[in-house]
C-alpha cells in the first residue's frame, strides 16, 4: 500500500506542495485542484501559476475518506528550534550560497575562455571591419552632401568631414572592464524550495488520517452543514462514476464536470447541488441555468442528495427552441 499524500492545512485551506504528489493526485486519483503559486521569474502575472496546489473542500473530503491522503496542520508541524539547530541551518545556508557562487564563477571563467579563443577573435575582427566599412560609407555620403552645398556657403569638405565623430571600436580593456562591472552586479540568492527537511519539522504529531480527528483538533471543519455534506456526497458519487471535477463559479454552478482529464477534454456539465428533495428551486433558476449552460455549450446538471435514502438524483437541463 502506498503512503498517503500529506495535505497541508493552513487557515482552513488545503495545500499540496510536492510536485510528485500533485502528479499522483491527477493521474492516480483524478483530482486536479488549482495551482495558486507565483512563478519566481513571472511574479507580475496570474495566467501561468505554480505550486502549491489548492484543493477544493470536496476534494479534501474525498481523499481523506478514501484513505488516499492525510491532513497535516502546517503551522503546528514546526516546533521552536534550538540555538544549535539554528546555527547548523545557518552554516548549511552559507555553504549553499558559496557553492552557487562557485558555480557562477566557473560559468564566467568558461565564457571568458571562449571569448579569448581564436574563433571569437576572428568574429570580433570581422565585426570591427564591418563597423569601419560602415563608418567610411557614412563619411563618404556626408562628403558628397557637403560638396553639393559648398558653392552656396562657406562649408568645405574638410570642415564637414572633421565634424564627423569617429566610431569607437571596442578594445580588450573596455571589454574586460564591462565584464567586471557585470560580474560585480550578479547576486546569488538561495531560496529553499521545501522546509520539510528542517530538523524542527515534526508533522507526525499534527497529522490526522480522519476528518473527525482533524475536526476535534480544530484544523478542518468541512463539512459542517447539510448543504456542505450534500456537496461532498454528490462530489463523491460523480467521482466514483469516473468524472473529473473543477471549480464552476465562472459558469454559475458548483463544479464543472469533465469526462476525462481537463487538459484533454472540455467539460460537458455545470453541476449545481441541492441538499434535499424538498429544497426550493424556482422556475427562473431553471431557465437561467438552461440558458447559461446552452450559451457556454454545456448542459446544466441539477444534483439532488437524498439524506434519507443516501442516494443522488440527477437532472440535466438544456435550452431548446420550439415552433
Amino acid at each position: 500500500m502506498t503512503e498517503p499524500i500529506p495535505i497541508h492545512i493552513s487557515n482552513h485551506r488545503a495545500f499540496v506542495f510536492d510536485v510528485d504528489h500533485v502528479a499522483k493526485l491527477r493521474t492516480a486519483h483524478r483530482i486536479t485542484g488549482v495551482l495558486g503559486g507565483t512563478l519566481p521569474h513571472l511574479s507580475q502575472q496570474n495566467i501561468f501559476l505554480g505550486l502549491p496546489l489548492i484543493l477544493l473542500p470536496e476534494e479534501v473530503f474525498l481523499l481523506v475518506s478514501k484513505g488516499f491522503a492525510i491532513l497535516v496542520s502546517d503551522p503546528g508541524s514546526y516546533r521552536t528550534p534550538s540555538l544549535q539547530e539554528l546555527a547548523e541551518w545557518d552554516d548549511m545556508r552559507i555553504a549553499d550560497i558559496l557553492r552557487q557562487l562557485s558555480r557562477s564563477q566557473a560559468q564566467e571563467d568558461s565564457k571568458r575562455k571562449f571569448a579569448q579563443s581564436e574563433e571569437a577573435l576572428r568574429k570580433r575582427q570581422e565585426r570591427e571591419e564591418r563597423r569601419r566599412r560602415d563608418a567610411l560609407a557614412r563619411q563618404t555620403g556626408a562628403s558628397r552632401d557637403s560638396t553639393t552645398v559648398s558653392s552656396a556657403g562657406p562649408f568645405t569638405l574638410e570642415a564637414t568631414v572633421s565634424n564627423v565623430a569617429p566610431v569607437p571600436t571596442p578594445t580588450a580593456a573596455t571589454s574586460t572592464s564591462t565584464a567586471s562591472v557585470l560580474a560585480s552586479n550578479v547576486f546569488t540568492v538561495s531560496v529553499p524550495m521545501s522546509s520539510n527537511s528542517l530538523s524542527w519539522h515534526e508533522p507526525e504529531r499534527h497529522s490526522f488520517s480522519t476528518l473527525d480527528g482533524a475536526r476535534i483538533a480544530g484544523i478542518w471543519t468541512y463539512p459542517s452543514t447539510d448543504a456542505e455534506r450534500a456537496k461532498c456526497e454528490v462530489f463523491r458519487d460523480l467521482w466514483e462514476k469516473g468524472y473529473y471535477m473543477g471549480g464552476g463559479s465562472k459558469f454559475g454552478g458548483d463544479w464543472l464536470v469533465y469526462p476525462g482529464d481537463p487538459l484533454r477534454y472540455h467539460s460537458h456539465f455545470v453541476a449545481t447541488v441541492h441538499s434535499s428533495p424538498d429544497a426550493l428551486l424556482r422556475p427562473m433558476e431553471i431557465v437561467a441555468h438552461g440558458r447559461l449552460g446552452t450559451a457556454t455549450k454545456k448542459a446544466h446538471l441539477l444534483c439532488c442528495w437524498d439524506p434519507a435514502a443516501r442516494k443522488v438524483s440527477y437532472l440535466s437541463v438544456e435550452w431548446a427552441g420550439f415552433g
